[in-house]
């Protein structure tokens, strides 16, 4: 009876792996020969375009909202639609349907004659002007700021230098500020050996195949480790459509103006002045001690990008009576975007700022 029992066993296995190979086959064709998939398809509005800056409006889906509205603030490097996934997997579609009156300030490659743009282009040009537009927008005098990454560093330095601007709360993801503790982003622009003034001043700006080069070095086996998990699941529907759009968002970098990246090489990771609270910009002290609004960093455990020990000083950074630091297992993108972003990290956000954004 047993080796009966034991031969249904292999057989039953034998029909599920082969249908797996199937199914493999089949979608492994359809992934090299179908269209990327569509992202970013919550419905928006154009707001404002000056030079890289692109200020969107989501659509409303609720009748009521929060008074005060979100100001999403992308990375430099990054598209805004790691947000905006798919239907279900949108962090900005999760505020939407909570309640929220949600804006997005994203941006696209300079072009060649905005190499001069620098930090202070960004924090203290283009959020204000985005800050602006909301108000006018809204008819409200406040807002949230919500910063990813290096969004959430500009967001943090808009906040600090313009304290009296009506940042009513402040939220930031995964945000360094101890560039020594950027691992091998630091090693990579040793002022010893890299020649940052020289590159700049033959590049302009430093072009996206070099900032994906810099992400992918952080972890050199990934690349191959990922693809053979893709082909290990291509039987997975689900699996493949959410590795396809992690991996396109992964390789849509942006080009970086030179002026900003000069900046951030010697101001960050040479002289680390934001850690040591000593960054000036354009004259304006970034002190961060000055920022007093309730105030959230949520912070991933194994975040290869930003390290724990680079991220770690912010909350002593900033002087509020209400902060916050959230830590969250996952990574630097799948802790905003993702399985575990839609159980804990979203519901997260809602109940920090339901309370205080009516």
């Amino acid at each position: 009876m047993s080796d009966i029992l034991d031969l249904g066993v292999v057989a039953a296995r034998f029909a599920e792996e082969t249908e797996r190979a199937v199914r493999r086959a089949i979608n492994g064709a359809g992934y090299l020969t179908s269209p990327a998939p569509a992202m970013g398809c919550t419905p928006k509005d154009l707001v404002r375009m000056r030079g890289p800056m692109r200020l969107y409006h989501y659509r409303p889906v609720q009748a009521e909202l929060y008074r005060v509205p979100v100001l999403i603030v992308m990375a430099t490097t990054n598209r805004g639609y790691i947000l905006d996934l798919a239907t279900g997997q949108s962090f900005v579609g999760f505020l939407l349907a909570r309640g929220y009156d949600v804006f997005m300030l994203e941006w696209e490659a300079p072009r060649a004659d905005e190499s001069h743009l620098d930090v202070a282009a960004y924090a203290l040009d283009f959020i204000p002007q985005a800050v602006a537009d909301i108000k006018a927008a809204t008819g409200e005098p406040d807002f949230t700021l919500l910063g990813y990454c290096a969004g959430g560093m500009l967001s943090c330095l808009y906040a600090a230098v313009h304290p009296d601007q009506g940042t009513r709360n402040l939220v930031v993801f995964t945000t360094p500020v101890d560039y020594h503790e950027m691992a091998l982003f630091s090693q990579w622009t040793d002022r010893r050996h890299f020649d940052v003034d020289g590159l700049v001043d033959r590049l302009g700006n430093i072009p996206p195949e070099m900032i994906y080069l810099g992400f992918d070095m952080l972890r050199p086996a990934a690349r191959i480790a990922g693809q053979l998990r893709l082909w290990d699941n291509m039987w997975n529907d689900e699996f493949v459509k959410s590795y396809r759009m992690f991996d396109r968002w992964g390789a849509d970098a942006l080009a970086l103006p030179g002026a900003y990246f000069r900046q951030v090489v010697h101001d960050l990771f040479w002289d680390n002045l934001l850690v040591r609270n000593e960054w000036v910009l354009r004259g304006r002290h970034a002190d961060l001690s000055r920022i007093t609004v309730p105030f959230l960093h949520v912070v991933a455990e194994h975040d290869h990008i930003v390290p724990r020990a680079a991220s770690a000083p912010l909350l002593g950074l900033i002087a509020s009576a209400e902060k916050h630091e959230l830590m969250l297992k996952g990574g630097h993108v799948t802790i905003a975007a993702g399985a575990n972003a839609v159980r804990r990290m979203w519901p997260a956000v809602d109940a920090f700022l339901a309370g205080r954004s009516v």
